[in-house]
């Protein structure tokens, strides 16, 4: 699972550093691929093939799934970390999500996500007041509680 925020600086050849917490699960490969609000999503390959299974599961005759699968496949780019934990970021990802050199790298349970860090910032502020008023709108029976 992953956790967490950090905020590591993109180079000049596109890499980050991965944060060393995410290394033993991304370390021998990863997936990098478009994620929605414009930032990009790294998923361990298994994970990978589950979210293109659950895509693939829709029927292709209905265009806005076809769009949906164009894109996340399109979009996606296996890589590996160096043995410096680096990752690079291709070009085109780069583009999409308007990274530069300033990042924040956040843990969403299943995929680690990569954000400009003025747009990363720009979304949790306008989030923070929304996810403290969260309740079964978005979980039924009301929001999950932690196990004691």
């Amino acid at each position: 699972m992953f956790l967490g925020t950090h905020f590591p600086k993109v180079d000049e050849k596109g890499r980050f550093v991965l944060p060393a917490k995410f290394r033993d699960e991304l370390g021998d490969g990863l997936v990098i691929a478009k994620g929605q609000e414009r930032c990009l999503a790294i998923y361990t390959v298994e994970e990978f093939q589950r979210q293109a299974q659950a895509a693939m599961s829709g029927s292709s005759t209905v265009r806005g799934i076809r769009d949906f699968q164009r894109m996340f496949a399109a979009g996606a780019s296996e890589e590996a970390p160096d043995k410096q934990g680096r990752v690079t970021i291709p070009p085109v990802l780069r583009n999409y999500a308007g990274l530069d050199k300033e990042i924040a790298v956040i843990g969403a349970f299943n995929r680690v996500e990569v954000w400009d860090l003025a747009a990363w910032e720009a979304y949790q502020s306008a989030q923070d007041e929304e996810f403290a008023r969260m309740d079964e709108e978005i979980f039924p029976g009301g929001a999950p509680r932690p196990i004691d």
